[in-house]
């Protein structure tokens, strides 16, 4: 996976992959894809074996996606994948609204020319990507259009504080088939946060950004409410 943001494995840097940074990467994409799911226990020997490494590089990418909040380590009790819940997703929700609101803002107060092409080059791959129902592929573009914006707030730090909780609301976008309505709906929301800035209207952006981050919360809300319903 070549993610866009720093923390991922390989994310924006060149060169090859380390061992370490191949194995978070697969375990990234396994997660993410609910391949390993929330609880899952994350045994050494059986990782090492599916991913065809020692246990070495296997062990660092545990730690890696430890620091991104997506697996628990406990010293003598193992590791597994983090549990998910309403809880949680509340507040991933409220914690990306609150760095998000202030990355779109301060990119919307300088946004040039060289932004707009890059967040419209992400956002044209998004579509094509989830058009063609490459559910990890429009994953990383939708990861990109909005790193794109975040980047362009010229704050170092506000995009590294974003990517955990990033990373974390990620694993609630539960894998399955994309409608054309779905589709279209994420086009206009994320062309509005777009347009806003393009236009350096502060307030229309952080507005349309709202927009964008309720809509998806109220969406998953339902989905994960509906399946503990069907569970009980």
């Amino acid at each position: 996976m070549n993610g866009p943001l720093e923390l991922l494995p390989g994310g924006g840097r060149g060169g090859r992959r380390t061992l370490a940074e191949h194995a978070a990467a697969e375990l990234h994409q396994l997660i993410l894809s609910g391949e390993l799911p929330s609880g899952t226990p994350l045994r050494l020997v059986e990782l090492a074996n599916r991913l065809e490494m020692s246990q070495m590089p296997v062990r660092e990418g545990l730690r890696r996606l430890e620091a991104l909040g997506l697996v628990e380590i406990i010293p003598h009790r193992g590791a597994w994948v983090r549990d998910l819940s309403l809880e949680d997703l509340r507040d991933t929700h409220e914690t990306r609204l609150a760095l998000e609101s202030l990355a779109v803002r301060a990119a919307a107060e300088r946004f040039t020319e060289a932004d707009a092409e890059k967040a419209a080059a992400a956002l044209a791959d998004h579509l094509r990507l989830s058009q063609a129902q490459d559910l990890a592929g429009a994953r990383d573009a939708h990861a990109e259009f909005h790193f794109a914006l975040y980047r362009a707030s010229g704050s170092q730090w506000l995009p590294r504080a974003i990517e955990p909780v990033w990373q974390n609301s990620e694993r609630y976008r539960f894998g399955s088939r994309l409608t054309a309505a779905m589709i279209e709906q994420n086009r206009r929301e994320h062309q509005a946060i777009l347009d806003a800035c393009a236009a350096r209207d502060v307030d229309g952006a952080e507005t349309a950004l709202h927009d964008h981050l309720a809509g998806a919360f109220q969406r998953i809300t339902e989905t994960m409410t509906s399946r503990q319903k069907e569970s009980s």
